[in-house]
């Protein structure tokens, strides 16, 4: 699977109007594509990486989330987590999702066992539980490290609940 760094963002400006691939160029970036703001795990996700903010700036390392959402929606989920800050792309129609090959979950990767677990365990650290669906509930997630125009390393979730290892991500920008 070869994904076109420069040709797959073309088109797509972030909430202030700057180019993901052109903002590599000055410094990594962790291009994080997010499930639908209503599923858990999406939300769990806002939250880790909320936490994890010092770290980003530490290794100096810029997060881009990419939705499913209209940007005034987003900001409101991004605020809600402490986000304020975050720079998002939006991308409707999922045309993004599939340009970096994050495919559409199946049965046992959105709704099995496993994700029930899991689920109830996210909701006991105090993330809600929510049934508003803010984009394509199929829509399977991922993260991909991109600097210099070029994608150094990436996190395709295989379920809906994974949960990556972001300094271990990180740490593949780090000379």
């Amino acid at each position: 699977m070869s994904i076109q760094i420069k040709e797959s963002l073309s088109g797509f400006l972030t909430n202030r109007e700057q180019s993901v691939y052109e903002l590599s160029m000055t410094k990594p970036i962790m291009l994080v594509f997010l499930r639908h703001f209503g599923c858990i795990f999406c939300r769990e996700s806002l939250k880790e990486i909320s936490d994890k903010m010092p770290l980003f700036k530490a290794y100096k390392i810029q997060p881009i989330f990419v939705h499913m959402s209209d940007f005034k929606t987003a900001q409101g989920y991004f605020e809600e987590y402490g986000l304020v800050e975050a720079e998002h792309i939006s991308d409707q129609e999922c045309k993004l999702y599939q340009s970096f090959h994050l495919a559409k979950g199946n049965f046992n990767q959105l709704f099995g066992l496993k994700i029930w677990m899991q689920g109830i365990k996210t909701a006991t650290k105090g993330i809600p539980v929510s049934l508003r669906q803010v984009g394509d509930g199929m829509q399977m997630p991922g993260i991909f490290m991109i600097w210099q125009g070029k994608l150094v390393d990436k996190y395709v979730h295989k379920l809906a609940s994974d949960s990556p290892d972001y300094e271990v991500l990180m740490n593949c920008c780090q000379s």
